[in-house]
């Protein structure tokens, strides 16, 4: 099995893959924020939920629904703000897995990755990773 990457192509082609494989965790998984309403845990992502409020109109009031799940349509998401950062944040892992399973075969298969493009693959993730961060902590 020949490669085209050197060994710390390889150890960038795993790395990359392990962060690709959290991302996508991390969206699919609805505990992005967790608090308590109605004296009861919810949690919710970007377009997952769990135990959320509704109005029970037989009863005129407000109930608890302890169960996860996704929002019926893409405009039930509580905001526009939301929705946006569905999109963004669903297209960053779908090109994040790309580059990472890519670099993956370029463990395996001879002359698909040039020391140029993983040079250049790399450096983008790199900076990628410094916006990704000075957001988070609004520097």
């Amino acid at each position: 099995m020949a490669s085209s990457l050197t060994c710390a192509g390889v150890v960038w082609a795993f790395l990359s893959f392990l962060c690709a494989a959290a991302s996508c965790v991390g969206f699919f998984m609805p505990y992005w924020l967790l608090g308590s309403q109605l004296e009861k845990s919810v949690s919710f992502g970007t377009f997952r939920r769990c135990s959320y409020p509704v109005r029970d109109e037989s009863r005129q009031m407000t109930v608890m629904v302890e169960q996860c799940g996704r929002y019926a349509s893409f405009q039930a998401i509580p905001s526009a703000e939301w929705r946006i950062c569905t999109v963004v944040t669903g297209l960053g892992c779908g090109l994040l897995l790309l580059v990472a399973l890519t670099a993956l075969m370029g463990c395996c298969v001879s002359e698909l990755i040039s020391r140029t493009v993983g040079r250049v693959a790399g450096g983008i993730q790199f900076l990628g990773g410094k916006c990704s961060c000075r957001e988070g902590t609004g520097a």
